[in-house]
């Protein structure tokens, strides 16, 4: 058998032939709303960052993790069921659940660590999840974890997703249907109203991840209000760490169901709590979302001057995909933009499917509205002709 640093160094090699080796850069956001990175010595605007509102450098967000640091000190010294549920929680879930229309919610340490708990909470071996296909890998990871039968639908394709409930609903216990709110990789919404009137005529709860939605749609409350009247989603879950410019997960429902998971989700009982400064600052946050609408508004407000540049389809969230096929070619594109002073990350399989590499821009509710026309010029006239180059395999 291979010694194990032989085994990684053939599994590197491998990746690297593909164009599909991950290597840590240092990236130095600096203070002016985070815009600007320094990489490699190389000082670059960001359309690659997802803290849409810019809140992560906001002076007042700041001001309030600096106080908590002062109050609280610097971690939370326990898991919450132990010492660690300082005050500051209270506040946030109080925050958390007036924002999403629930009775109650529930903070974890991060987004990852909620949907590996909260998924195993309310489904196990008997019971049926049904997950769409272009999912967030924690999502995935929470439904394996369950140990319940695991059944995939076409992503957002309602007629699939029926047949699939049609199919295997009868068999199971409980079901549970999981989905992005906003998907991360394509910035398009699930069909939110179509999936809470198929998961009730099935018996099913519906389960959405709103990373990418809580802050920057309707009025920072997210993905579950963008359609009008809030569609019935009983576990709506999310993230402190995108539009909220923190750090943490959280789930919001019903009380009986918080307190449920308060007391059934492994990776909130048995994981420390957030330092107090991270709570304060989701706190602050929340405050400016809830008393700005006209500032969460902005980044799909710039993603759709973007795709309109482009004559794309009108941006949906604020991440707009530039599909360009081969890992290598969507390298090389990025390198491009570098030169000219942007950053634009490249994304690659298995995080995408293959065949789908490409760039991923975020807009901020920061980005000047003359870089955005740059950009969009630079991938006119020299990123899509790029594409030719390496066909998807």
């Amino acid at each position: 058998m291979q010694s194990l640093t032989e085994f990684a160094e053939a599994k590197l090699a491998e990746m690297d032939a593909a164009s599909l080796r991950r290597r840590l850069v240092d990236s130095d956001r600096d203070g002016e709303g985070g815009l600007w990175i320094t990489r490699r010595g190389r000082r670059l605007l960001s359309f690659s960052c997802n803290d849409y509102l810019n809140l992560a450098h906001d002076p007042r967000v700041k001001a309030a993790a600096v106080a908590a640091v002062e109050r609280y000190g610097v971690g939370a010294a326990a898991s919450r069921l132990v010492t660690g549920n300082h005050p500051l929680y209270t506040v946030l879930e109080q925050k958390l659940a007036a924002l999403k229309g629930t009775e109650a919610a529930c903070v974890f340490g991060s987004g990852y660590l909620a949907n590996a708990g909260i998924i195993p909470t309310f489904v196990g071996p008997k019971d049926l999840v049904v997950v769409d296909e272009l999912a967030h890998a924690c999502i995935w990871a929470g439904a394996k974890l369950s140990g319940a039968t695991l059944r995939i639908f076409r992503h957002n394709d309602m007629d699939h997703a029926a047949q699939v409930l049609a199919t295997y609903r009868p068999r199971h216990g409980r079901a549970l249907l999981v989905t992005d709110g906003v998907f991360s990789m394509d910035g398009d919404l699930a069909p939110l109203p179509a999936l809470a009137n198929l998961c009730a005529q099935h018996d099913t709860w519906l389960m959405t991840d709103d990373a990418h939605g809580i802050g920057v749609l309707a009025e920072g409350r997210g993905s579950s209000f963008a359609f009008g009247d809030k569609p019935l989603v009983p576990l709506q879950m999310g993230t402190l760490s995108k539009a909220v410019g923190g750090y943490g997960g959280y789930l919001c429902a019903s009380q009986a169901v918080i307190d449920l998971v308060k007391t059934r989700a492994r990776t909130l009982i048995y994981s420390t709590g957030l330092p107090p400064a991270t709570v304060a600052g989701a706190i602050a946050s929340l405050d400016i979302i809830q008393g700005d609408p006209d500032l969460c508004a902005l980044p799909v407000t710039k993603a759709r001057r973007f795709t309109a540049l482009l004559n794309l389809p009108s941006a949906e969230s604020p991440i707009v995909p530039i599909v360009l096929g081969g890992a290598e070619v969507t390298l090389q594109a990025q390198r491009l933009l570098e030169d000219e002073g942007l950053l634009v990350t490249a994304i690659r399989p298995p995080t995408v499917p293959a065949g789908t590499a490409r760039l991923r821009i975020t807009f901020t509710a920061r980005t000047p509205d003359a870089e955005i026309e740059r950009l969009a010029g630079l991938i006119r006239d020299r990123v899509l002709p790029l594409k030719s180059v390496e066909s998807p395999k």
